[in-house]
């Protein structure tokens, strides 16, 4: 019998529980315990992916765990928190490409025991295997080589943002690093908080990949601000591996995100004269200033690539839902936010379960109105761009 899960397969960990860095720019809260504490009983996730766990400091988290039987690692793959929650031991990776550009990639493994080795083996390649997202001296091809070596899958992160992404800053068409039978172990693609499916679907190179909307979060409160809705018949890794897959019973169902609109590098803008662009042509060069400063925005690499391309039928997705996670509503803050879960339950319980009037019971009429009205799409927006996220308006 399938059952729905919701997903949010990249996140990251700030550092180990004793304290040890793990990813420098993220808080040392998001620590492996903590992770799961607050995707199983805040935010209500069914699936979380940790993309830190290559490092030491992140595997002997998870061996105490296993150790106290606060988790259990599953036959069919993966790891169960609480009874509840799949975890998939993951890596990000940052590759160095022939022609200069810098990628990230997440891998993810089945077992430990394969993430362990993967470990020992990366260390050949960075510099210090226990912080995150090194830059290891691999191209995407030898990386994918190693990962399917080891038993895991690859897929690239954010593939349209400027910095360290596959179309945003290295290559125009997989044809330029992968063959085609490599290109078919890659499952799927991430889509990043600039992107979603209608702009990803302007590369016909992308019809074989499932789309993911991830949090790509940094602290615990950005769990879930992007996410997926996973139908599976058992919660376990083969299944989730078959719904990237597709051609299966198990399948992505809908995936909820941001506006792109909202994105902090949606559309290029001038660092010469502080520009950010709009309009439906890519803008590639300041038309202003003409300077070469130039952040060059997603959707304007996705018109720039698209242009080249020979359009092709539509090809048959999930839904694309546009999201507003709780935190960005205006005059919800962490303090609100932690009165409405002590209240009403999850962030996904808010969100998508509890009734209407199962939420007027639980809230304030202020907040109340603000989260039907999010429900509802029923708000505006300030668009982001050179570096800044947008805010929504009610």
């Amino acid at each position: 019998m399938l059952k729905e899960y919701f997903a949010d397969l990249h996140i990251h960990i700030g550092g180990g529980s004793d304290g040890s860095p793990v990813k420098i720019t993220a808080s040392r809260k998001l620590n492996f315990p903590n992770i799961l504490a607050e995707a199983a009983f805040k935010k209500g996730l069914d699936i979380i992916g940790i993309i830190d766990c290559a490092s030491p400091v992140v595997l002997k988290d998870i061996d105490q765990m296993l150790a106290e039987a606060k988790m259990k690692e599953l036959e069919q793959g993966g790891i169960l928190y609480s009874e509840k929650l799949l975890v998939l031991p993951g890596a990000e990776i940052e590759s160095r490409e022939k022609n200069g550009g810098q990628v990230h990639y997440l891998a993810f493994f089945p077992k430990i025991k394969q993430i362990k080795n993967f470990s020992k083996t990366m260390e050949n390649y960075i510099s210090n295997i226990t912080l995150s997202s090194q830059a290891a001296s691999l191209t995407g091809q030898e990386l994918l080589k190693i990962v399917d070596y080891h038993g895991g899958i690859m897929i690239p992160a954010h593939i349209f943002t400027p910095y360290k992404s596959f179309y945003g800053r290295a290559f125009a068409s997989y044809s330029e690093i992968f063959t085609t039978a490599e290109w078919d172990k890659i499952p799927a693609v991430e889509l990043g908080l600039s992107a979603d499916t209608k702009m990803a679907d302007l590369l016909p190179e992308l019809s074989n990949k499932s789309f993911l909307s991830n949090s790509d979060a940094h602290s615990l409160a950005k769990i879930a601000r992007e996410y997926n809705v996973l139908e599976l018949e058992a919660l376990n890794f083969k299944n989730v591996f078959r719904a990237l897959k597709r051609g299966s019973k198990n399948k992505i169902k809908k995936n909820y995100g941001l506006n792109p609109e909202l994105g902090k590098y949606n559309r290029s803008h001038c660092e010469g004269c502080n520009t950010t662009f709009t309009g439906d042509k890519a803008v590639l060069k300041c038309p202003n200033c003409k300077s070469d400063q130039m952040v060059i925005g997603v959707k304007d690499r996705i018109l720039e690539i698209a242009a080249k391309k020979r359009p092709q039928a539509p090809v048959k997705r999930p839904d694309y839902i546009y999201q507003v996670p709780i935190l960005d509503i205006p005059g919800i803050g962490k303090k609100t936010a932690a009165k409405l879960f002590e209240n009403c339950g999850t962030e996904m319980d808010i969100i998508h379960n509890l009734s209407a009037k199962e939420l007027e019971n639980c809230l304030s009429p202020r907040i109340y109105k603000k989260l039907i009205k999010a429900r509802k799409q029923d708000f505006s927006f300030k668009a982001g761009g050179g570096g800044k996220y947008g805010k929504v308006v009610f």
